[in-house]
C-alpha cells in the first residue's frame, strides 16, 4: 500500500472538518467513534503566536501572501497508530523544521462500491503544521529535494510504500487504461461470437413461426417470429449482463486480495529482516530499544498534554490522584497504539524520564514554550556540529 504527503495552505474550516465539529453528509456517523485526535493548541492561537514572533524577530509584519500554517492529508493503513504519526511529526521537525501541532485520524470516510455495494474505507490523517522558521521568524523555504525527503520520511515512519513520482505514475495510468480497453474489446468479441453461435444453433430455429397456406405450403409468420426473437434477445442480454457483472466482481475481489497478500508478505519480510538484524547485533538492539522507548515517552507526553488541555481538573489534587490518572492514560495509550504496558514500566524506571513527564504536565505559559522551541532547536544544531 502506497502513501504520500503534500502540504497546502490550511483552510479556515480545517478544525471544523478535522475534529468533526460539524456534521458532514459524506461521512459514516457509525464509524466516527474510531477517529483519533490530538492537538497542541487551536489554529487561531498558533497563528497569533506566529505573527507576534515574526514581528519580534524580523521587525516586520508577516506578509499577507505567506502560508505560515499548512495542512497535509496522509494516506495511512487501518492499523496506523497515533504513535506512528507522532514519530513522523518528530522526524519532520528534526530534519525539515516542520512542526506538527494538530493531528486527526479519519476512519469514517470512504464510499460504497457501485457493483458489490461493499464499503471501501479511505483511511487518512490530517497533519496541521507550523511553517515558521524559528531563526528568521519568516516562513520556511524548502527546495525540491526537501519535498522528496518528506515522502521518504513518511514512507519509513508509516511502514508503507513510497508514492509513485509524477511521470512514472502518469505512464502507469495510461498503460492501465490501454489494458482496460483491450479487455473491453476482448469481452465484446466474445459476446459477438456467443451471439453468432446461438443464432446458428437449432435453438433459434424453434423461434421461427410457420403456418400452412391454403395450398399446404409452409410460410414464415414474420411478426410472430420477430416477436419471439426480440423476447429471446432480451432474456439473453439480461443473462449475459449478469454473468459479466459477477465475473467482474470476482476478478476485482481477486485483484484486491492479491494486492493485500503482496503488501502483507512485504511487511512480514521487512519485519523479519529487522528482527534478525536487531537480535544478531547487541549495539543495534540497544539503539532500537532506546528509540522505541523514546517514541513511547513522546506519545505519552503528547497524550497527557492533550488530555490536560481538554480537562485540566483531572491533573489537580493529590499526588496519588495524579499517579492514578497517568496510569489510566498509559492504559489508554497502550490499547490504542498496540504498545505493551511493560514499555511504560521501562519508561518510568528512568528517573530523568519521570521528571520530564512531570515537568511537561506542569506547562503553564504556552507563549514561553513557543519561544523556547527556538532555544531547543539551536541546542540541537550545536550538538550536531560537535558530533
Amino acid at each position: 500500500m502506497k502513501t504520500s504527503i503534500n502540504f497546502k495552505a490550511a483552510k479556515s474550516d480545517s478544525e471544523a472538518h478535522n475534529f468533526r465539529k460539524k456534521i458532514f453528509d459524506y461521512i459514516r456517523k457509525d464509524l466516527t467513534a474510531k477517529n483519533e485526535y490530538w492537538s497542541e493548541e487551536k489554529l487561531s492561537d498558533r497563528l497569533h503566536k506566529i505573527e507576534s514572533y515574526c514581528k519580534e524577530k524580523s521587525g516586520r509584519k508577516l506578509q499577507k501572501n505567506a502560508m505560515p500554517i499548512r495542512e497535509a492529508v496522509v494516506v495511512i493503513k487501518e492499523n496506523t497508530t497515533m504513535q506512528d504519526l507522532h514519530q513522523l511529526s518528530k522526524r519532520l521537525e528534526e530534519e525539515l523544521q516542520i512542526r506538527i501541532f494538530q493531528i486527526a485520524v479519519h476512519k469514517d470516510e470512504g464510499h460504497f462500491d457501485k457493483e458489490s455495494k461493499e464499503w471501501k474505507p479511505n483511511y487518512h490523517a490530517h497533519l496541521v503544521a507550523d511553517w515558521q522558521n524559528l531563526q528568521t521568524g519568516k516562513t520556511l523555504k524548502h527546495q525540491s529535494f526537501h519535498y522528496s525527503k518528506m515522502q521518504d520520511i513518511t514512507s519509513e515512519c508509516l511502514g508503507m510504500e513510497r508514492g509513485t513520482e509524477g511521470s512514472k505514475g502518469r505512464l502507469e495510468a495510461i498503460e492501465f487504461k490501454i489494458q482496460k480497453k483491450e479487455q473491453e474489446l476482448l469481452a465484446l468479441d466474445e459476446k459477438i461470437n456467443g451471439v453468432k453461435s446461438e443464432l446458428s444453433s437449432k435453438k433459434f430455429e424453434d423461434l421461427i413461426v410457420k403456418e400452412s397456406d391454403f395450398l399446404g405450403f409452409k410460410k414464415i409468420k414474420t411478426d410472430l417470429t420477430l416477436d419471439n426473437y426480440e423476447k429471446a434477445f432480451k432474456t439473453y442480454n439480461i443473462r449475459l449482463s449478469k454473468n459479466e457483472q459477477e465475473l467482474d466482481l470476482k476478478n476485482k475481489l481477486i485483484t484486491e486480495l492479491r494486492s493485500k497478500n503482496f503488501d502483507l508478505k512485504k511487511e512480514i519480510s521487512i519485519l523479519k529482516n529487522k528482527l534478525s538484524t536487531v537480535l544478531s547485533n547487541g549495539n543495534i538492539y540497544s539503539s532500537e530499544k532506546i528509540k522505541y522507548l523514546d517514541s513511547v515517552k513522546d506519545t505519552l507526553v503528547k497524550t497527557l498534554q492533550f488530555e490536560k488541555t481538554k480537562l485540566p481538573q483531572l491533573f489537580t489534587g493529590s499526588k496519588e490522584k495524579l499517579i492514578a490518572e497517568i496510569n489510566n492514560i498509559c492504559k489508554k495509550v497502550s490499547q490504542e497504539n498496540n504498545i505493551p504496558f511493560s514499555a511504560f514500566e521501562e519508561v518510568f524506571k528512568d528517573s530523568e524520564s519521570v521528571s520530564q513527564i512531570i515537568s511537561f504536565l506542569n506547562f503553564g505559559n504556552s507563549e514561553i514554550n513557543y519561544k523556547s522551541e527556538q532555544i531547543t532547536l539551536q541546542q540541537k544544531k550545536k550538538k550536531q556540529l560537535r558530533l
